[in-house]
């Protein structure tokens, strides 16, 4: 669509982009309390849960408490998940650490990992955190073995703290039977929820701010109807203010109306 929005509300840059830097993030109670979290399991070198729906936040949580590890301390192997074995998954830590592997068999992986975390955390002096992104998509199978990488000298060495995200039924996957082992070593858990109505005016005008609007744009009918088209969830805000903004300025209006936010609904699903 065309950009011609900005020019008209005198925009610094794209309003409402998920291209935040760290210190943009707007700081809520929910985006605290996952980094205290994360800090705790990773001082423990235990397990953290971040659970949440489809566009809750919980990637930008957890950008914003990585930010505060140092990297001349701390090796974040990041992964993102998939549905595949437990094969899949460890081909993809050996990527993040850049392990050379002449084997791909499970037992010659998980001893290279291994290898790996311990030249790090031994020989370079850094801490090691892994964190497993979408860990809703895991195969249960996967849940059932994963806590054998966090094993070190009989188990006695906490020093590959593990950090899950996914969505709720994350969950219900730690709850069964065969997840136990690994279950058993989390520590802290944080959901992010939907915002109320008044979060989501607060998260509005701070994304404005971004954009170098020092005033309101949206009329209280408006952040009510993105509040209600969201279900108070920030990637969905994002799209209807954005498409919101543009169907105003297509009208030569100052200000979004609620009829704008339901004129930019229909352009999503």
């Amino acid at each position: 669509m065309s950009q011609a929005y900005r020019t008209f509300f005198g925009f610094s840059k794209e309003p409402f982009s998920s291209e935040l830097k760290v210190e943009e993030i707007l700081k809520t109670d929910a985006v605290l309390a996952v980094a205290d979290r994360v800090d705790y399991a990773i001082r423990l070198g235990a397990v953290a849960l971040i659970t949440g729906e489809v566009g809750s936040g919980k990637s930008t949580a957890l950008r914003f408490a990585i930010s505060r590890l140092h990297p001349s301390e701390y090796r974040l192997v990041w992964v993102t998940a998939g549905g595949g074995s437990i094969l899949e998954l460890y081909r993809q830590i050996v990527w993040e650490l850049e392990v050379p592997t002449p084997s791909h068999g499970r037992a010659s992986l998980t001893r290279f990992i291994r290898k790996a975390i311990l030249d790090l955390v031994l020989g370079k002096k850094q801490k090691v955190v892994l964190l497993i992104d979408e860990a809703s998509l895991l195969r249960l199978e996967v849940f059932a073995e994963l806590h054998t990488l966090t094993q070190f000298e009989g188990d006695s060495k906490p020093i590959l703290p593990l950090l899950l995200a996914g969505q709720n039924n994350l969950l219900d996957k730690l709850y069964w039977r065969t997840s136990l082992p690994l279950s058993s070593r989390v520590v802290a858990r944080s959901h992010l929820e939907a915002v109320d109505r008044q979060g989501m005016d607060h998260y509005l005008n701070h994304h404005l701010g971004l954009a170098g609007m020092n005033h309101p744009l949206f009329a209280d009918q408006a952040v009510t109807a993105i509040h209600q088209g969201s279900g108070g969830l920030f990637r969905k805000a994002n799209h209807l203010a954005r498409g919101a903004l543009i169907a105003a300025a297509a009208e030569k209006c100052q200000q979004v109306s609620a009829d704008h936010v339901r004129l930019a609904s229909t352009e999503l699903i």
